[in-house]
């Protein structure tokens, strides 16, 4: 079992990761699958990440190389679910961390009854396929010219070797399991969030003509690390004047001009979970009347969209919901993207298909864009689907026009 520190570092009890393994296993019925954490090394610049389906699956983050195997039709159970990590290298190690032997004490932190070297795998996937001649597609498909998903590369190649294998699409299966939220994942999400609410308290302060958008920035995110997170997850969009009207603006670079409206668009990361945000701000502190115009009918199309968000709809009806609205204001044509995502441990998440259900945690985010006018407007809230409604998680941070300019007079 893992020791207190170990359960801490990723928030998520042992046992868990257990109960998601044995779900894959159970709902595979019979055929083998595997998930691959991904190659690559530690980057100057950042850190190296797993493949989200693995860590949801494992945990590991410093595994690059590894995979679990899954194979309903061994005769051991323990050969079940088997982690393969590579083989240990002693002087790239001395590069990039040092890492363990296999372990009686190695399966008791991870969980796994049998640990493997990579090297391996493809005997052991051959073995699958020539006994239960089914193997089925985890990892979502890629779309051309893009590599092919590294399963089903894997399977091609074994299917040309051995005679009569099935591959099935499988590719829903991880996705519906990560999209319906654990008690635990929903406190880590909430977490993040209480971190990007005092994130977003802190650059409210700064929000001034003549400031940057890179001391905002540095604002937000040091007061995350402070809260205890990593950091953010994902790169923050502060963008004013015409910045504010470019989705996935990044540079940051630009200086407050007064009469403008700012775009902030970020969220912190707890232990692998996500926070996602936008707000929108007056640098003045008061909105124009024409902004003001313009962020209520957003605001109105927010509302009207968190209204349709709940079990049994669709985000294509969520979406259709909020764009009604902004279409009768005449804003239409300035509403160029989609009205949100499912949220978790990649703050655009894995989606699965069909429509929504109780523990999935949704971004609504309506938005138009005014190049012309140098001004977007966009506000984004995080929504965990309930049985009965939903709940708005981040309702905290301040979200009218009275709020906001509250907030920015205080």
């Amino acid at each position: 079992m893992r020791t207190k520190q170990d359960v801490l570092k990723t928030g998520v009890l042992l046992e868990e990761y257990q109960l998601r393994r044995a779900a894959v296993l159970r709902q595979l019925k019979g055929a083998a699958g595997v998930v691959f954490a991904g190659e690559g090394s530690p980057p100057l610049l950042g850190r190296w990440r797993p493949e989200s389906s693995f860590y949801y699956l494992t945990g590991l983050e410093n595994e690059a190389g590894a995979a679990v195997l899954f194979d309903p039709t061994a005769e051991s159970p323990k050969r079940r679910c088997v982690l393969f990590l590579r083989p240990l290298n002693p002087e790239r190690e001395r590069w990039d961390g040092y890492r363990e032997q296999i372990s009686a004490a190695l399966k008791a932190r991870t969980g796994f009854e049998t640990i493997m070297r990579s090297e391996g795998l493809p005997a052991a996937l051959t073995t699958s396929a020539r006994r239960g001649k089914r193997l089925a597609c985890l990892h979502p498909f890629s779309v051309y010219p893009a590599e092919v998903s590294p399963d089903l590369a894997a399977f091609k190649k074994v299917a040309e070797r051995v005679a009569g294998v099935n591959l099935e699409d499988r590719t829903d299966l991880l996705a519906s399991l990560r999209a319906v939220k654990s008690a635990t994942e929903l406190r880590l999400i909430r977490r993040a969030i209480t971190m990007t609410a005092a994130g977003y308290s802190a650059a409210m302060k700064v929000i001034r003509p003549g400031a940057t958008e890179d001391q905002v920035g540095q604002a937000i995110e040091r007061t995350y690390r402070a809260e205890g997170a990593r950091g953010p997850a994902f790169n923050s969009i502060i963008g004013s004047g015409l910045s504010s009207t470019v989705l996935h603006y990044m540079d940051n670079s630009g200086v407050l001009q007064k009469g403008d409206l700012l775009v902030i668009d970020s969220g912190a990361e707890c232990s692998g979970y996500a926070a996602d945000v936008t707000r929108t701000f007056p640098v003045s502190g008061r909105f124009t009347p024409e902004q003001r115009e313009v962020y209520e009918a957003v605001l109105r199309a927010q509302r009207a969209a968190i209204r349709a968000a709940r079990v049994g709809t669709t985000m294509s009806t969520v979406d259709e919901a909020a764009r009604q609205v902004l279409e009768k204001a005449g804003y239409g044509d300035a509403f160029i993207h989609g009205i949100g995502h499912q949220l978790g441990i990649q703050v655009h998440d894995i989606t699965p298909d069909g429509p929504l259900k109780a523990g999935m945690v949704v971004t609504i985010e309506p938005g138009v864009y005014f190049p012309e006018r140098k001004m977007g407007v966009r506000i984004e809230d995080d929504v965990l689907i309930k049985r009965q409604g939903n709940e708005v998680l981040t309702a905290a941070i301040p979200r009218t026009v009275k709020e906001v300019e509250a907030a920015l007079g205080a």
